[in-house]
């Protein structure tokens, strides 16, 4: 099994509690027309994660994400290992009053509008009928459904991001403590991952904890305090973007004369422009900031730079010699 990160034998000793917990969690399917063949697509999972933060599950496709959280919903048993969620073990039913979930593909009875779809799922988890009339306002606007039309048209008219909308409300409608997210920008355009990824800062910001699986590496840059890589069943690394991504010390500078022969030397990717130069130092600057001065060299900015997800991301599975699925 591969190494994880971020991943002590005592990984939950902190100061917010963990509202969700796994050990060495494992799900083996049985395949073909005898159910001989067995199929790992979780192997020995370890993670957790904390109140109040926003976690992102990545990997590539068939990398058991999904498995995961339907694991952790007791959608799908564990052959092996332990987990908790919300201090309850993974199936408690008291539990999922507490939780909201949306699936990657949400079915919905299409010929229900939008009030009507949060009117049903309120009724779910019998909520009475004078909270539902202030919260399903707000879940409308907070989701940008709340226009009149829109509370009004059949679910079969909505586009492909008013399903997504609609499905995050539902999700919401018990006031949860805990949101699974399953995939939320698939297939949505860039105004419909732009909407999404607003919604879930603001439920960030209410404090709400948030768990989502995603392959779409820019949006979880934005909204994730932390992520685990999930790949071939395996939890590859685990951590905070700081500690995964701020590891490496790589300076962009940027400046306009000296010795081009010696900056060539000495930086990456150079590129030239409009009479300046601009590269990547890797190591300790200072003394290469020092040789620009003797060299009469114009220093115009120093940043400190970092790798991006999609550059982590895409380095882990190499070294793993893990390839993606299309």
């Amino acid at each position: 099994m591969a190494t994880v990160i971020d991943t002590t034998s005592e990984p939950f000793t902190v100061d917010r509690p963990a509202v969700v917990e796994t050990y060495e969690l494992r799900k083996t399917y049985r395949t073909g027309f005898w159910l001989n063949q067995k199929v790992v697509s979780l192997k020995g999972c370890t993670l957790s994660v904390l109140q109040g933060e926003t976690f992102g599950l990545l990997g590539p496709n068939g990398a058991g994400k999904t498995t995961l959280l339907k694991t952790l919903l007791g959608i799908v048993l564990p052959s092996a290992g332990r987990g908790l969620l919300l201090g309850a073990p993974l199936g408690d039913r008291l539990v999922k009053e507490r939780i909201g979930y949306l699936p990657e593909n949400p079915y919905f009875y299409d010929y229900l509008t939008g009030w009507e779809t949060l009117q049903f799922t309120a009724g779910l988890f019998q909520i009475p009928r004078s909270v539902q009339k202030q919260r399903i306002p707000q879940l409308l606007d907070l989701v940008g459904l709340s226009q009149s039309a829109a509370r009004k048209k059949q679910l079969r008219q909505y586009s492909k991001g008013m399903l997504q909308r609609i499905g995050l409300a539902q999700a919401l409608i018990n006031d949860p403590e805990l949101v699974f997210l399953d995939e939320p920008m698939s297939g949505l355009d860039p105004m419909g991952r732009y909407q999404i990824r607003e919604i879930i800062l603001s439920l960030k910001g209410q404090g709400k904890t948030i768990f989502f699986n995603s392959h779409i590496l820019s949006d979880v840059e934005i909204v994730c305090d932390r992520i685990a890589i999930l790949a071939e069943g395996d939890l590859i690394c685990s951590g905070s973007l700081q500690d995964l991504l701020g590891t490496a010390e790589t300076y962009t500078i940027k400046g306009r004369g000296g010795s081009l022969d010696v900056i060539k030397k000495r930086m990456l990717n150079l590129d030239f422009r409009d009479g300046a130069w601009q590269g990547q130092l890797k190591g300790d600057p200072y003394d290469f900031l020092a040789t620009l001065n003797l060299m009469g060299a114009q220093i115009m900015t120093v940043n400190l730079a970092r790798p991006s997800l999609e550059e982590f991301f895409i380095r882990q599975l190499n070294d793993r010699g893990i390839r993606t699925s299309s």
